[in-house]
């Protein structure tokens, strides 16, 4: 009997193109959990992730987390030469990710009819920022263009002030996750029912707006357009940010048992039993209130204190963590959430972890982010061409 493989992907094949975030965070997924991922870049610079925020031996360090477990070919798409490669690299492929924008693969005849026909169990993730048809396609759009189309810019920062981002590219993010889950339920539809390939077509906006959870029915139900809460979260009481005296703690009293925990343990038990905070309606009505009873503890401790306490009380409550607080957290350390990679460099950076835990087959750090084209004579010579085709290739610029 044949051993089981150690990582759930193990033997999956996946060519990445594209570059930058959406459809790498795609690739990054899949190659922690075993598949084999090649990834096509342009031999003039490639991808410009390796070089986006703080670099270390003249690669972003960024680059050492999304890029891990993927092979690198560095090969000029423009050319026909390059075409016919790809076309033989996909034609033994199970997936294939591009997040291009709509038409640029039809330009270089790698579109979905040329590439399905030459194989036709592909399955072909398609992130762009407006989707694959419909009248805004052929708009340029990255991820904070998707945010605010998506509904979730109107929602960030203080009421009557200009929106602000959270702080990292959550669009491109949240495309890459929804395209991760399409990728894996088309292959089931294709391993376990015998259905062909087929392309799934994942849009930023969309994506973002997937997770805006009531934001439209409650306007078709009532005319309501939900407006910015700040640290708040408008209509669900309490629950938001509380100064403290050395920081900031965020505290969830929401639940009816709950909020009689929190106001027995901020000494406002006539609060808890006040019958007309006992569910959320009647706290939403009084939250200015409730929050100020809430700050008005917290305010003269320290985030420790109010953290001790509010845990004893069986209350969800939590600090606002800076990356230094995640690197020290021992939680972040058992759960191995802090993982040490080791660049081509030779340096070793703590990245993190691989998410989710699958407890039976999970995944692994196989191999570092590698260097461009590291990997092209090694993914050509698969293919079957021989050392003077692989010259021939570099010396016209088609292959770096």
């Amino acid at each position: 009997m044949n051993a089981l493989p150690t990582t759930p992907l193990a033997g999956l094949k996946v060519v990445e193109m594209g570059q930058l975030i959406a459809g790498p965070f795609v690739g990054k997924t899949l190659g922690d959990f075993g598949a084999e991922v090649i990834k096509i870049e342009a031999p003039e610079g490639g991808d410009p992730l390796r070089g986006w925020r703080l670099q270390q031996d003249g690669t972003s360090v960024w680059w050492q987390v999304q890029s891990r477990n993927k092979r690198s070919l560095a090969l000029d798409l423009r050319a026909p030469e390059g075409q016919e490669i790809a076309r033989r690299l996909i034609a033994e492929a199970d997936v294939l990710v591009e997040n291009f924008r709509p038409g640029t693969l039809e330009g270089w005849g790698l579109g979905w009819e040329a590439l399905s026909a030459l194989n036709p169990r592909l399955v072909m993730l398609r992130i762009s920022g407006y989707g694959q048809s419909g009248p805004y396609k052929d708009r340029p759009g990255f991820g904070m263009v998707g945010e605010a189309m998506g509904g979730l810019r109107h929602l960030t920062g203080e009421p009557g002030r200009v929106p602000v981002r959270c702080g990292v590219s959550i669009g491109d993010t949240l495309a890459a996750l929804h395209g991760v889950i399409g990728v894996l339920m088309a292959l089931y539809h294709h391993k376990v029912h015998g259905g062909p390939g087929q392309v799934i077509d994942v849009a930023l906006h969309e994506a973002v707006f997937n997770c805006m959870e009531s934001l439209l029915p409650e306007y078709s139900a009532a005319g309501l357009v939900r407006e910015p809460g700040g640290s708040a979260l408008p209509g669900i009481a309490p629950s938001n940010a509380y100064r403290c005296q050395d920081g900031v703690v965020l505290v969830a009293g929401n639940g009816d048992s709950i909020f009689k925990r929190l106001m027995a343990a901020i000494g406002r038990a006539d609060l808890g039993q006040d019958p007309e905070l006992a569910h959320n309606s009647g706290r939403v009505a009084r939250v200015a209130e409730i929050d100020g009873a809430i700050e008005a503890w917290t305010s003269p401790r320290r985030v420790d204190e109010v953290l001790e306490i509010l845990t004893a009380a069986n209350v969800p409550v939590g600090k606002v963590y800076t990356a230094a607080d995640i690197a020290a957290d021992p939680h972040y350390q058992a759960r191995g959430m802090l993982l040490q990679q080791t660049t081509r460099a030779g340096r070793t950076l703590t990245v993190p972890g691989i998410v989710p835990k699958l407890l039976g087959t999970p995944g692994a750090l196989r191999r570092p982010a590698p260097g461009l084209g590291e990997h092209g004579e090694t993914v050509l010579a698969e293919l079957g061409l021989t050392p003077e085709q692989i010259a021939a290739l570099r010396a016209r610029g088609v292959l770096a």
